[in-house]
């Protein structure tokens, strides 16, 4: 990959971060789900990476919950990335949707990352138990290799 297709990229994941961020905003945030993906390959039309998340509930008196998952990326996928660290925060429309277990399902939205040697990337989902749940990035993945990728992201969680 060439120097200028990277910065091209780089800047598409900003912008594409940006914008859904701003989109994303309503809501009560009802806690954080830190995820570690597996690193691997990405290839012309997607990957597919496990994953394993810790989700902390906002309120303090409700325990860590588990969850394990796969993180699919279709659209363009090219390159190898290590194993990469995604924060969100787990917003939900009101805040007694919650109840444990109920971040298991599947969620989708549009993603962008580009990494050279360390990278960035953003995804902002949409899913879980009656599609009531949005995934907000806190901070972007951090993920090394060299890897562009743009397009849709669906992650399935499950509880562990």
């Amino acid at each position: 990959m060439t120097l200028s297709k990277f910065i091209a990229a780089a800047a598409l994941a900003l912008g594409l971060f940006s914008q859904t961020v701003a989109h994303a905003q309503s809501g009560i945030q009802v806690g954080q789900l830190n995820c570690e993906v597996a690193g691997g390959l990405g290839f012309i039309f997607g990957s597919s990476k496990d994953m394993v998340c810790a989700f902390t509930p906002a309120n303090s008196s409700e325990p860590i919950e588990t969850y394990g998952g796969v993180i699919n990326k279709y659209g363009l996928d090219l390159g190898a990335t290590g194993r990469t660290v995604i924060l969100w925060a787990v917003v939900a429309r009101e805040s007694d949707l919650y109840a444990p277990g109920a971040l298991a399902g599947r969620y989708v939205g549009a993603s962008a990352e580009a990494a050279f040697a360390a990278g960035l990337g953003t995804n902002v989902l949409v899913g879980g138990s009656a599609e009531s749940f949005a995934l907000q990035p806190v901070s972007v993945s951090a993920s090394t290799g060299i890897n562009v990728a743009v397009g849709l992201s669906e992650v399935v969680l499950t509880r562990r």
